[in-house]
């Protein structure tokens, strides 16, 4: 016997009128069942209940009128190669002419006598003229109330489907299935706005609580119906929110569930040390811990002192001592017996912290090992770290090592025995399989991920949701302050001018440009390779080197260590440098073409300055200043908060590009806006939190 299907499990040719050359234009819109029908998000909703007259129409302003064609024609122009075609529409109260070019077949379509519905944006008034306006035969038929007289949506298309069609399909639906729409999550939205209600405290809480709780208000039928065919436009945006409501809860639950399905299972070796590496290395630093270093630090020793495996994202803004805390949690590791591996995105970072963790490490006894796609400090396949496995015993009486390297890490030929600690630095600039690679080289081992790049707190609600988060709040004190002006390239004689001034100081400068080579004359952006004859002689007598991604590692290494001496006075580099530069004496930085980068890596690239007592000043130089490019970079006039930088970012630029890599695993969302739908995401895991606290809920 067959299985019967769920409702809105069946094929949409369970409907009336749906054969198969339907079926195979719908499965263009991802639309195979009734329930993917039925949650098709409308492109736009068009108000049919009153609507312009003709001679009403404002001037650009997008608007609906319906009238009959009282004339049509095709006119042909340059030897019959092009075409305008064009029709004249009356509704007692004026004409409208509606024209498109080069389309000679809509001739096929109109008909002196149709009446139709026309939206789109008058351009002239004399005559009163659209051009390429959107259209809509009204026919006689069925489905009426879903044309007229109402509030109707109009879908996203693919060639062969009409809007009229496709709305009438709803119609039908919703009409057929619409009791049938069960709710998602049905022990946790209804009673979830009584028990809000109920904990509202002060007018903040209960302000909060309001705008919340007309979404739980709303059954998922009813917010689908509202979604295709609302009594009132705003009630679109309120079905929205109700849908994205349900994909955060399921994300929420998703997460809830790989956490406890990792505590169940887990169980990973007591990392916590006993100080006698953290005491040492703690007096050689030359300063004292912040407190919000501090503060971090015990979170994540409790976490290590656990059984089950850490599973912690340390953010902190740039300069604000990610590293330190990271060493202290390698140290805990190594005191335990077990080896630590450290991953960072670019050769140019691994290497700076192999310096850092070397000349840190080194007088406690410590082995830190390097390992990148150029470089190994340990060439053997019977290496101390590759070679070891088990618990450390009279038989293996060897310290444990510190790895650190880029993507070579998660290769099948790096392997390590006794794999107690991952920290993966610069979390966002790789996958989520990238890291799961890595931390499979051990038994679940604890895991620190660190980010300087701030997360909006929708991305870190989503995303990073299966992690505890850990927050650097303060940058350490002593360090300057950072001044950020944008200019054009019209000001460029008085920044060169500028950065002289403060080479002549005995301080040095970056300069950033977007590309190597092959400079566009045409968008104006600039490469490194085309510009630095020039910049060496604009900044004589100071000395410039080029840094880049094509250098060997030799060659990079060689122009850091010339730069870190003042050897070299000014670094012309592309972004590169974003992470991994650490030089106090560097206190100018100029960006030129400053619009094509986003704001969060301007902020990382920004931070490789400003790290020294000394103040200093970073030059946005935007070859073309659109109004967009004004509105992002005046962003970085105005703060150097990098969490404030990051709002700013998703607000302007979404999600897609913030996720970067890490978009493989992240959740895929219809409905749910990461740049507006934050108390949605909060709210969704305070119900499924409160649900896991009260299970009888």
């Amino acid at each position: 016997m067959s299985e019967v299907l769920a409702p809105l499990a069946r094929p949409v040719t369970a409907l009336r009128g749906v054969g198969p050359r339907h079926v195979e234009l719908l499965a263009k819109l991802d639309v195979a069942t009734v329930g993917d029908l039925l949650l098709l998000q409308p492109r736009r909703h068009e108000d049919r209940r009153t609507g312009w007259s003709i001679a009403q129409l404002p001037l650009k302003v997008p608007a609906t009128v319906l009238g009959r064609i009282v004339a049509q024609g095709t006119n042909y122009y340059a030897k019959k190669t092009k075409s305008t075609f064009e029709f004249i529409l009356d509704d007692g109260t004026g004409r409208l002419h509606c024209r498109w070019w080069n389309l000679p077949w809509l001739a096929d379509k109109f008909r002196v006598g149709d009446e139709v519905f026309v939206h789109g944006k008058l351009l002239s008034l004399k005559p009163r003229t659209m051009d390429h306006p959107e259209t809509e035969i009204v026919e006689t038929g069925d489905e009426p109330s879903a044309h007229l007289h109402r509030i109707v949506p109009v879908y996203p298309l693919t060639e062969g489907l009409s809007q009229r069609w496709l709305r009438g399909l709803m119609w039908r639906a919703l009409e057929e299935y619409g009791e049938q729409i069960p709710e998602r999550h049905p022990t946790l939205v209804p009673t979830a706005s009584s028990r809000r209600l109920e904990a509202t405290n002060g007018p903040e809480r209960r302000l909060e609580a309001a705008g919340t709780d007309a979404v739980l208000s709303l059954t998922r039928a009813a917010a689908i119906r509202s979604l295709h065919f609302p009594a009132e436009l705003p009630d679109t945006e309120l079905a929205r929110q109700r849908l994205a409501l349900d994909e955060f809860l399921d994300l929420q639950l998703a997460v809830r569930a790989r956490r406890e399905k990792l505590l169940t299972n887990a169980k990973s070796q007591p990392c916590k040390g006993d100080n006698h590496l953290i005491r040492p290395y703690l007096a050689q630093l030359g300063f004292t811990l912040t407190d919000s270093q501090t503060a971090v630090l015990r979170e994540i020793r409790a976490d290590l002192a656990r059984g089950t495996p850490m599973r912690r994202l340390l953010q902190g803004d740039v300069g604000a001592g990610k590293t330190v805390v990271a060493a202290c949690t390698a140290l805990m590791a190594l005191e335990s017996g077990q080896n630590v591996a450290l991953m960072a995105p670019t050769e140019i970072l691994a290497e700076q912290h192999f310096r850092n963790f070397t000349l840190w490490l080194k007088p406690l006894g410590v082995s830190v090992e390097l390992r990148t796609g150029s470089r190994k400090t340990v060439e053997s396949r019977e290496s101390r770290v590759e070679g070891r496995t088990g618990q450390p015993s009279a038989l293996d009486p060897r310290p444990s090592t510190l790895v650190i390297g880029t993507h070579a890490l998660v290769e099948d030929t790096f392997t390590v025995g006794r794999l107690g600690l991952v920290i993966i630095d610069e979390q966002h600039k790789f996958g989520v399989a990238q890291r799961e690679r890595l931390l499979r080289k051990g038994h679940y081992p604890h895991l620190l991920v660190m980010t300087a790049t701030p997360i909006p707190r929708t991305l870190g609600l989503t995303i990073y949701g299966d992690l505890d988060v850990s927050v650097i709040a303060h940058l350490p004190p002593g360090r300057g302050a950072i001044k950020t002006f944008v200019r054009g390239p019209d000001k460029l004689p008085k920044v060169w001018a500028f950065v002289r001034e403060r080479l002549a100081e005995g301080r040095q400068a970056y300069v950033v440009y977007p590309r190597v080579e092959d400079t566009d004359l045409k968008t104006g952006t600039k490469a490194v390779m085309a510009e630095f004859e020039k910049l060496a002689k604009e900044l004589a007598p100071h000395r410039v080197a080029l840094l880049h991604g094509r250098l060997s590692a030799e060659e990079k290494d060689s122009v850091m260590a010339d730069f870190r001496a003042n050897r070299v006075q000014v670094l012309l580099a592309t972004s590169v440098i974003e992470v991994g530069v650490d030089v106090a004496n560097a206190t100018v930085m100029v960006i030129e073409n400053a619009e094509q980068f986003g704001l969060a890596q301007l902020h990382q690239l920004r931070g490789r300055i400003g790290r020294g007592a000394h103040d200093s000043w970073c030059v946005l130089v935007a070859a073309k200043l659109t109004d967009d490019a004004r509105e992002r970079l005046q962003v970085l006039e105005e703060t150097t908060d990098g969490f404030a930088i990051a709002e700013a970012d998703l607000r302007l630029r979404g999600p897609g590009e913030l996720l970067g890599q890490a978009q493989s695993g992240a959740q895929q969302f219809k409905f749910a806006d990461l740049t507006r739908d934050l108390e949605l995401a909060k709210l969704a895991r305070e119900l499924v939190c409160e649900t896991a606290q009260n299970p009888e809920v």
